[in-house]
C-alpha cells in the first residue's frame, strides 16, 4: 500500500479498478426497496435503479409505473437464477453490449425453469431476453428495441432461446434488434403472434425441431422467416410483409408442414448487379428440403413467386396462391415435379387456360418454365437479349417442337380461383 500511495500512476490504476470493480458488481433484487404485496408477489417503486441485479429466489416482481433498470452499459440488466420468477412491467435501458459474454437485459439461467416474463419494455444495445438450456419459460408482451447508431450484425437479438424446450413466445414486440427471435438448438417451443420489424432475420430457427410458429408478423426485415436445419417444424398463419431478399426461406427442412401464410411485396435486396443471383426477393424459398407439405399459403406482388433447388424434392405443393409475381417460379433442376395434391393444384395469376366443364379446374396444365428460363438462370448475361428477336425465336421453337421441352415444374390441375385470401392489413409505421 505504501508504494502505491508514493506512485501516482499507481494510485491511478488503483482506483480505476475499484471504480471497475463496483460497476460490474452483481447486486441481489432484495437490496432495492421492494414492497410486499402478496406471499411472494414484491412491488418494486417508480426509481432509477443503477447497475446489475440478481433473483436467485422464487419470487414475482411488479414494477410500478417509472421503475427503470439502468445498466450503465456493462453486463446484464437481471440475472434469473431461480425457479418460478416472474418479472412485469418493467424498463431496462444501456445495459452491456458484449456479444461474446452474452450481456442482455434479462439473462435467464439454467436453473431458472418456469420463469414468466412478462409486459416489459426493454431498449439497448445487447441481447434483449436470453434464455439458456432452461424449459417452460414464458416471455409475453414485451416490447424490446435495439440501437440503430450500430450496424446490425453487431447489435444482439431481440429474444435468443439456446438449448430450450417448452417456452411460449408470445405477442412480444422487436424491432431495430439484429434477428427478432432467434432459436437454437432448442425443441418443443411455440412463437405466436409476435410482431418483428426492421430487422435481419424476423425469426431465425437452427437446428430447432418440433417448435410451432404460429400467427407472427414480419415486416421490412431482410428475411422473413429463416428456417434453417429443422425437422417438423409447424409454421401456420404468419405474415411477411415487405420483407427484404426472401419472405419465408427453408434451408435443410424437413418433415414441415407450412399452411395459411400470407407473404407479399417480397422487395430484390441485390446490390443492383443483375450478375449477382440469390437475392430477387423470392416469396418462398426451398433449398434441399424434403418431405414437406407446404399447402393454402398466398404468395403476391413479389419478384419471385417460389424458388425451388439443390434437391428439394419429394415435397406436397398444393392449394397456393401465386399471385402477381414478377416471375413465379425458379426451378431449375433435370427432375419433373408435379405440384398438385389429390386432384387439386394451386392458382396462378398468369395462366391462360379455360375451364370447361366449370369444375374450377384448368383444362390444360400449368408449365410456368421452359428451355428458355433455363437459359436465362444458368446463365444470367443472356438476359441483355431478354426481349431480342433470337429469344422470342427460341421459345417459338420450344413450343412448336415439345420433344425438345426438359423436365421441370407440372401443375396437372391449375385452381382457376384463388382459395386463399390477400393481405388486408395495412403496415403499421
Amino acid at each position: 500500500m505504501t508504494d502505491i500511495k508514493r506512485n501516482p500512476i499507481k494510485v491511478i490504476a488503483f482506483a480505476l479498478l475499484l471504480m471497475s470493480g463496483s460497476a460490474l458488481a452483481v447486486q441481489p433484487i432484495t437490496t432495492l426497496p421492494l414492497r410486499v404485496d402478496a406471499e411472494q408477489r414484491w412491488h418494486l417503486p417508480a426509481g432509477e435503479y443503477r447497475g446489475s441485479f440478481s433473483v436467485d429466489q422464487p419470487m414475482q416482481i411488479v414494477c410500478e409505473a417509472g421503475a427503470v433498470f439502468q445498466g450503465e452499459g456493462q453486463g446484464n440488466g437481471l440475472i434469473i437464477s431461480a425457479p418460478d420468477v416472474g418479472i412485469e412491467g418493467c424498463t431496462f435501458v444501456n445495459w452491456g453490449h458484449d456479444l461474446t459474454a452474452m450481456n442482455a437485459a434479462v439473462f435467464i439461467q439454467p436453473k431458472a425453469h418456469g420463469a414468466v416474463i412478462k409486459g416489459n419494455r426493454l431498449k439497448g444495445k445487447g441481447f434483449g431476453i436470453w434464455v439458456d438450456g432452461t424449459q417452460d419459460v414464458s416471455l409475453i408482451d414485451n416490447h424490446i428495441q435495439g440501437d440503430t447508431a450500430l450496424r446490425s450484425q453487431d447489435r444482439g437479438n431481440g429474444i435468443h432461446l439456446y438449448a430450450v424446450h417448452g417456452a411460449r413466445v408470445i405477442g412480444n414486440q422487436v424491432r431495430d434488434t439484429r434477428d427478432g427471435i432467434y432459436i437454437d438448438t432448442s425443441n418443443g417451443n411455440l412463437l405466436q403472434d409476435n410482431t418483428l420489424e426492421d430487422l435481419r432475420y424476423g425469426v431465425h430457427y437452427m437446428f430447432a425441431n418440433d417448435n410451432r410458429l404460429i400467427g407472427n408478423t414480419t415486416r421490412r426485415t431482410r428475411t422473413g422467416y429463416a428456417l434453417m436445419q429443422s425437422r417438423k417444424l409447424t409454421v401456420i398463419g404468419n405474415r411477411s410483409e415487405q420483407d427484404q431478399n426472401y419472405g419465408i426461406l427453408m434451408n435443410y427442412i424437413t418433415y414441415s408442414t407450412l399452411r395459411d401464410n400470407f407473404v407479399t411485396d417480397v422487395r430484390d435486396g441485390s446490390t443492383g448487379d443483375s450478375m449477382i443471383s440469390g437475392a430477387e426477393g423470392k416469396a418462398l424459398f426451398i433449398y434441399n428440403s424434403l418431405f414437406n407439405s407446404i399447402e393454402h399459403n398466398h404468395f403476391e406482388h413479389s419478384a419471385v413467386g417460389i424458388h425451388l433447388t439443390a434437391g428439394s424434392e419429394d415435397n406436397r405443393i398444393g392449394d397456393n396462391a401465386f399471385v402477381g409475381n414478377q416471375r413465379q417460379v425458379k426451378y431449375v433442376a433435370t427432375r419433373l415435379q408435379e405440384w398438385s395434391a389429390d386432384g387439386r393444384g394451386n392458382y396462378w395469376s398468369d395462366y391462360l387456360g379455360w375451364d370447361r366443364n366449370n369444375d374450377g379446374l384448368g383444362d390444360i396444365a400449368y408449365e410456368p418454365n421452359d428451355n428458355v428460363d433455363r437459359l436465362l438462370w444458368l446463365y444470367p448475361q443472356v438476359r441483355l437479349l431478354m426481349n431480342s428477336p433470337g429469344i422470342e425465336l427460341l421459345r417459338w421453337v420450344q413450343r412448336a417442337f415439345p420433344v425438345m421441352k426438359s423436365p421441370g415444374v407440372l401443375d396437372s390441375h391449375p385452381l382457376m380461383n384463388p382459395t386463399t385470401r390477400p393481405l388486408t392489413q395495412e403496415p403499421t409505421a
